[in-house]
Parts: C-alpha cells; structure tokens; sequence
C-alpha cells in the first residue's frame, strides 16, 4: 500500500498515515446545519472530503465515512451571541422545527447528487442521539469538569487546561482568550470562567425543540453533538476528523476537550481542515451581501453572477486549488474552470476511442514514453502528499496534449510503448472520474437519443456540403454551435461532435 501523508493541524506536520485497524479507517466530517439552504461555502468541504474518501477505498482501505447532520443545537460563535438557528428559521418560516430539518436536509442531499459525492457510510442526526448525548454530559460531570447553573450544564475550560492544552488545535492562548471574550454575550453569569462552553441548555418556555433531561427541559449544546455520534460509531478514538477552517475554534477545540474527560484520550489521531471560498478576495458572509445558494450559483440567479455554472463546473473548481488553500471565487475563476474541464475531458473521450496499433519495428521514443510516465506516476504521488488535487490536474493538463497530438497524427502511437499507452489510459479513468469524481456535464441526459438527433443533423450537413448548398451546411453548424454543440471537419472527411 501507498505511503500516504497527512498534513495534521494537530501537530502542524506531516505523518505517516496508519490506520488504528490495518486496513480500515474511521473519518468524521462536521456535516450541515440544516436551518437553511447550502451555499457555495459548503461545496468544499464535502467535495474535498468526497476525494478523501474515494482516494482511501481505492488505497484499499475499508472506510467508515461518518458526516453528521445537525438538526439540534445551541451554537456558539466566536463573538456573537449564541442562538438555536433551526429554532429561529422554523419561526420566520412558520413551520415545525423538524418540517424545517427534512426541507433543507432534502435540498442538502439534492445538491450534493449533483456533485457526485458519494454517500457517507453512515448520516447521523443530533436529535437521534440526545441519550448518547445526556449520556455523555453526565460523564463529564461525575469527573468534575462540568457543571449544572439554572438547569444549563457547562464545561469547565479553566479547571481542563490545569492539566490539558486547551488550544492545542487552533493555537490559541488561554490567558488571551479570557481577557478577550465577551462578558455582553448570553447567560455569561451562569458561568465560572467566560470561556466555558454549553454542554447542555435550560429550554426558556418559548423554545420549540427540547428535551426532558436530568437539568430540566432543554436541549444540546453544539459541540456536544459531534463528539457523542462520532464516538458512537468510530469509537473513543478514530483516524481522520475533517471540516472547514472555520470549526478549527471554537467548535473542534471543544470537541477535544470533552472527548478527552469522557474518554480518556484524544479523540481523532489526525485533524483536516480545508480553508475558505473568498468571493473577489472578501469573506463571504450575510455581512456583505455576497453569500451565494446553491441554486443560485446552478441557475445564475444572484446579483454577482453573470450566468449559472454547472455542479461539474463547480466541483472542478474546487478541486483546482489545494483544500487548505484560500480559493477565491469569481465569475472569471468559474468561466477558466468550465473550460478547462471541458478541455479535459474531450481529451478523455479521444484517449477512450484510440486502440494502440503495434510499432512494427519503428523505435519507441524514450524521451516522450518517459515523460508520459511520470506524469501519470505522480498522479499518485501527489495524492498520497495531503490529498494535492491541483496538482493531478495540472499533470492531466500536460498529458492532454499528448492524447490530441497522437489524434492528429503529429505524435505517432509507436512512439510509445503499449504499457505506457495502457497506464495512459488507466491513470485518465482512474484519476478523473474514481477518483476526482469528475463526469461529462451532459450525463443527465439520455446520451443515446441526443447522439442520434446530433448524428442525423451532421449527414444533413453532409448532403448539403456535397450538393454545395454552403448556407444550410454554415446554418446547421452555426445553429448548433449557438447551444454548445461544436461540429468538427476530420481529416479523413468524417464529421466529429463535442458539447461545450
């Protein structure tokens, strides 16, 4: 099996991967808050961690992918008042909280399909898990590193860093963080320190979700949530826990705190975060008025797109950047990354078609066979060094002229060696639909009909060609060149098609 390295925000280097079963990984990703639509803010990270998972099972590795959806919760941000989201979005939309949860967890799943992300192995929700949840709380507590105030329970920061490195994570410096935070922010005189976190909140009469438990009515703190379902089904530790830059603190912070006291260890033994989607160089956010849904970026419906991008497109994109780098988004950006797919994959479709023909006694060319090789070689070499995406499609880039060039006879299929021209071939099918879960932006279509009506319009133009009616051959061409469909004179008088 492949060395594979992870860049591990943990211990800020890369490891060795090695799976605490020998042949099976357990990976956690924070999944959605289902309180309102999906956003181009939330393709990234389920795309990258979609790579991770596809690129594990190929490895061989048998993979427990656990994403989570949180459909409960007091959510507690970093400088802002903590609020019940779902709660408060089910009261705008005058619906139950849970009518809310499955409307949004339906339009999550719909757009996700569109990505070609698989389906993790198991999808837990928070309010399925509120014993396991009460369970682990109470743990804590019995340790002494909670407490109950008002029918709210808290954990108890200061009390955990006397022995523990509470940001150990995200860098952070205790004593900096307690003459920062905010003494304005909600219930804050329930508290002994104002960096304790909610494990468990005393429902006020009006709130709409809430559960019987040994404080009173009330319901889960956010952290809590992930840290009793990922121990549920991976165990008291597990691999890989992965999500966005933004979860780094205070959620995953936390997270390993209360794992930690409950279970007398560290929970996950390597951390992934990928960074952020900039949209021209600004955060996104409700604050700038440049948060884009997922079904605006698919229809173009947003004042800051000039037309919509397909789910390939967009995944594409992601893709073209390394996951813990910035990606920053603009209309350019997404126009470059269309066409760039387009371009690879036409090169695809042409290196499906060809059949290596024999040398016949003609030399191989050794400078060509090898460069050819080692582009696909690396291809695994940058996968297995942190998951480095953009620079398997920079490799397939420089392949693609190769496959053309041997297209139209400028490179000779002699000049490389079959096994080379096979590892070609398997490396383009490997690494750009296994793998990277690329897909023609026409496979939604019934192909096989719209082959046949592009056919029957190219021997109309044939016809027309041959009786020299030059304006009905320029009008079919033209016409359907106008809806992405690009006709393509042959050398040997064939007509080829290829959809924009």
């Amino acid at each position: 099996m492949s060395e594979l390295k992870i860049y591990n925000s943990l211990h800020r280097q890369k490891e060795v991967f090695t799976s605490l079963y020998p042949g099976h990984v357990g990976m956690y990703v924070c999944g959605p808050t289902v309180s309102g639509e999906s956003h181009l803010g939330h393709a990234r990270p389920y795309i990258t961690f979609d790579v991770v998972y596809r690129y594990l099972q190929y490895l061989g590795y048998k993979v427990r992918y656990v994403r989570n959806i949180t459909d409960a919760g007091h959510f507690e941000e970093e400088g802002r008042e903590a609020e019940d989201k779902i709660a408060k979005r089910a009261q705008l939309e005058k619906m139950e909280p849970m009518e809310l949860v499955q409307k949004y967890t339906n339009l999550f799943h719909w757009a996700f399909h569109r990505f070609n992300c698989l389906e993790p192995s198991i999808e837990p929700t928070a309010t399925g898990h509120i014993i396991e949840q009460i369970e682990m709380i109470k743990t804590i507590m019995e340790k002494g590193y909670a407490y109950e105030r008002n029918g709210s329970v808290y954990f108890d920061v200061k009390k955990y860093a006397e022995t523990h490195d509470y940001g150990i994570l995200s860098g952070r410096v205790l004593e900096d963080m307690l003459e920062s935070s905010n003494r304005e922010l909600e219930n804050q005189e329930e508290k002994i320190n104002n960096v304790d976190f909610a494990l468990w909140k005393n429902a006020p009469p009006e709130h709409l979700m809430r559960w019987p438990s040994p404080w009173g009515e009330g319901f889960p703190g956010w952290h809590i949530e992930c840290s009793a379902m990922s121990s549920k089904y991976l165990g008291k530790q597990f691999d890989i826990h992965g999500g966005g830059m933004d979860l780094q603190f205070p959620h995953h912070e936390c997270e390993i705190a209360q794992s930690e006291i409950a279970h007398g260890e560290l929970m996950a033994r390597y951390w992934m975060h990928n960074n952020m989607i900039t949209i021209n160089g600004r955060k996104m956010g409700k604050a700038y008025n440049n948060t884009i849904k997922l079904t605006e970026l698919f229809t173009g419906n947003h004042h800051l797109l000039e037309r919509g991008y397909s789910p390939m497109t967009i995944r594409f994109f992601v893709l073209q950047t390394h996951y813990r780098s910035t990606l920053d988004f603009s209309n350019e950006a997404l126009q470059a990354a269309e066409k760039g797919l387009h371009r690879l994959w036409s090169a695809y479709e042409v290196l499906q078609k060809l059949t290596y023909t024999p040398a016949n006694g003609q030399p191989v060319n050794e400078e060509l066979d090898k460069q050819v090789r080692d582009w696909c070689h690396e291809c695994h070499e940058f996968l297995n060094d942190d998951f480095n995406t953009a620079k398997v499609l920079a490799n397939l880039f420089e392949l693609a002229p190769v496959i053309n060039s041997i297209k139209g006879g400028q490179v000779k299929m002699h000049e490389l060696s079959e096994e080379t021209f096979q590892l070609l071939q398997k490396t383009w099918s490997t690494f750009l639909i296994e793998i990277l879960g690329l897909q023609p932006e026409t496979l939604n279509t019934d192909n096989s009909k719209l082959d046949g009506v592009i056919q029957l319009l190219i021997e109309m133009r044939k016809e027309a060609k041959s009786r020299k009616d030059y304006a009905a051959s320029d009008k079919i061409r033209n016409q359907l060149l106008a809806v992405g469909i690009q006709l393509k004179d042959e050398k040997d008088g064939s007509m080829t098609y290829s959809i924009q």
